[in-house]
């Protein structure tokens, strides 16, 4: 019975490291997904290649993507696309205002529970200003 050959970091070429990390950033391929059809060891060598030579910033994990796009991506955002991504979170934010005043309205008339602010003390209003 024969061994699986194990590869080093040192076994595959630039070019070839380029294109996958390139890949992955594009979001054709997860970094998973790359593994799998490359055949790559190792459960964070890609990860180490795209923090290495990408051009995203991969120290806090995976970039959050968002209808394609990158919220970390080097290339700024034209003011169009920036209005359309402050509207959509707009919206999500209007959405959870919504849901939330639902709930507490459900609360009330359902369980009789009534979440009201406490009113801040004196001295910590005069603390603050």
């Amino acid at each position: 019975m024969t061994t699986p050959l194990k590869r080093t970091q040192r076994d595959y070429s630039l070019a070839f490291k380029l294109s996958v990390v390139d890949q992955v950033e594009k979001g054709e391929l997860t970094y998973k997904q790359a593994q799998d059809k490359y055949g790559i060891q190792g459960c964070s060598t890609v990860l180490v290649w795209l923090r290495k030579h990408g051009n995203l910033d991969w120290r806090k994990g995976t970039p959050f993507y968002h209808l394609g796009q990158t919220t970390m991506s080097t290339t700024p955002l034209t003011p169009e696309q920036r209005i359309k991504e402050l509207e959509q979170q707009l919206r999500d934010t209007q959405q959870k205002a919504e849901f939330f005043e639902a709930v507490v309205d459900v609360l009330k008339r359902d369980y009789g529970v009534s979440i009201v602010k406490k009113p801040r003390s004196k001295s910590s209003r005069k603390r603050k200003s």
